[in-house]
């Protein structure tokens, strides 16, 4: 049996918060306004009509509803199984199709090696204890020539007051306690993991959020959130 890379206690968390994942005013409110520019970020280096695309750490499916709507066949795998039953239910309100899966990074990596034209991994890595094993995973599931998307947080002063400080005490918009700022991931700390993993680093952007408005954009600072794409050598 595979061992999955996961804390019991972020399982709980993200579990709580499954009843209202879909609720763009609720505590998943940033991830639906980022999730627009991190699809489009998707979307514009992978052509995704036809594309086998796994989503993962989905949660209730977001991006695995919008890549599935841009004509991706979608995996979707958590292993929270409370998110995966609203992700599967909410299939039956938007009408498409995605295999949601409660299952973990190694065993999809083992179960269908290089199988994906891309993997996408949003906002997980920084919730894991092993990021390398993670990132390993992720590499394995990779087609040769297919691209891997990762979004996560830096550790940074400017990190821990945004998305710490402001999101989680001042605004509220998260629950406490949903980040740990030694888990945080600087982009060169995550570039060499990729690396190591025979992935080639191909782009690195800020992720920009003002909650006040609601807007999301991609920018050139990467002091608070990125994303990032790289890809696996044909």
């Amino acid at each position: 049996m595979i061992a999955a890379n996961v804390s019991p206690e972020e399982i709980a968390r993200f579990d709580s918060l499954a009843a209202r994942w879909w609720d763009p005013d609720g505590e998943s409110r940033p991830l639906h306004d980022l999730n627009p520019v991190r699809a489009a970020y998707i979307a514009a280096r992978t052509d995704l009509r036809g594309a086998k695309v796994a989503d993962v750490g989905c949660g209730g499916g977001v991006l695995s509803e919008t890549l599935a709507r841009a004509g991706a066949k979608v995996t979707g795998i958590d292993l929270g199984g409370k998110v995966i039953d609203v992700a599967k239910l909410h299939l039956h309100e938007s009408g498409l199709s995605v295999d949601y899966r409660v299952q973990s990074s190694a065993a999809l990596a083992a179960a269908e090696p290089e199988s994906f034209d891309a993997v996408c991994c949003m906002e997980l890595i920084e919730h894991v204890p092993d990021p390398e094993a993670l990132v390993n995973d992720l590499a394995a599931m990779l087609k040769p020539g297919a691209r891997l998307f990762m979004s996560t947080i830096n550790r940074t002063p400017a990190a821990f007051g945004a998305a710490i400080v402001g999101a989680e005490y001042v605004m509220r918009m998260l629950p406490r306690g949903t980040h740990h700022y030694a888990q945080f991931l600087k982009p060169s700390e995550l570039s060499r993991l990729l690396r190591h993993a025979g992935l080639e680093l191909e782009d690195v952007s800020g992720l920009a959020y003002n909650p006040l408005n609601r807007k999301a954009w991609l920018s050139r600072i990467t002091a608070v959130n990125y994303v990032l794409s790289a890809r696996k050598p044909a």
